[in-house]
């Protein structure tokens, strides 16, 4: 008997508010910036990145580019992003 796997991706599963909140939580929290990174462009695939690109008046290339790990994004290109999702930034 073969088993077949694909990769996790956490896009399927980003479906609720709550759970797109809490998964971006736990990413900073546990991954710290890179993690921060990857779980909004994973919450962006999952609202679809042409979506995400009309709410920021973002080219979808430069939406990619700044949400890949690694990058280093423009803070206001991240709260156009934070926002368009439905989240909020804050300090606390």
């Amino acid at each position: 008997m073969t088993i077949k796997t694909k990769p996790f991706d956490a896009s399927e599963y980003l479906d609720n508010p709550e759970m797109i909140q809490e998964y971006i939580q736990v990413m900073l929290e546990e991954n710290g910036i890179e993690g921060f990174q990857r779980a909004l462009g994973d919450v962006a695939k999952a609202q679809g990145m042409s979506e995400i690109s009309r709410k920021t008046n973002l080219s979808r290339q430069n939406l990619y580019k700044a949400l890949t790990p690694g990058s280093s994004p423009k803070f206001d290109t991240i709260k156009k992003v934070v926002e368009a999702i439905g989240c909020k930034l804050s300090v606390s």
